[in-house]
């Protein structure tokens, strides 16, 4: 019995001292043994290393339909269809205020108005042939796609033609946030002699009520 208990107390001073062993070390610093560091801390792809890929290529392509973070993808086409299905779904997220508007029109000035002029009636600081025939945003002429007129104009044609540009103007999509650009929208839409904090309450007030009737058709079908 001695001799058991004698053994087992050689046997756990040794172990003890083994463990102490493996995990003392001279360097302060260090961080002692790891634990397959693999699993946090993966090995780093060098550029220009062949890593035996099918292409040789290090540089890796996302794979399909990839959405890099923080994007929102945008689902219409630059195009005609694209321009009209804009104007009839889209429609001003923010919550407009006074705030807002003047926030528009600063962004306005700084982006647009060299071409469009301040006061929207194309008469911009551009002096340019390409540039000499921007319609005013008040213009009733309906010569605009759709054979609509500048002032007939939706907030989705708005954002649409920031987002793609149109005719002689140019893309806007990568220079301006998409807050922004419904900032810009909004403002524009008072340049075609409109208010859109009154059509966003009048929006509001028409959404509430087809909720109330929609529900009263579920009310009576329960």
């Amino acid at each position: 019995m001695k001799s058991m208990k004698k053994t087992f107390n050689y046997s756990f001073a040794i172990t003890v001292g083994l463990v102490f062993t493996m995990f003392s070390c001279d360097d302060p610093n260090s961080p002692g043994v790891e634990y397959m560091p693999d699993m946090y801390r993966s090995p780093a792809i060098e550029v220009y290393v062949d890593y035996e890929f099918p292409d040789s290529s290090t540089a890796r392509l996302t794979p399909e339909h990839a959405i890099p973070r923080g994007y929102k993808p945008y689902p219409y086409p630059n195009s005609t269809e694209g321009f009209e299905l804009a104007g009839e779904n889209l429609s001003n997220p923010l919550h407009l205020t006074e705030k807002t508007i003047k926030e528009g029109k600063a962004l306005y000035n700084s982006f647009c108005a060299h071409c469009h002029g301040k006061k929207g009636k194309g008469k911009g600081s551009i002096q340019n042939a390409i540039y000499g025939a921007v319609p005013s945003y008040s213009d009733t002429l309906p010569n605009r796609r759709g054979n609509r007129s500048m002032k007939e104009l939706k907030e989705g044609h708005i954002y649409q033609a920031i987002m793609y540009g149109l005719n002689a103007m140019g893309p806007h999509s990568s220079l301006i946030r998409e807050r922004d650009r419904w900032k810009i929208v909004a403002y524009v839409q008072t340049l075609q002699g409109k208010d859109p904090l009154d059509m966003q309450q009048d929006k509001m007030q028409e959404t509430k009520e087809e909720n109330e009737d929609s529900n009263e058709e579920v009310a009576k079908l329960n």
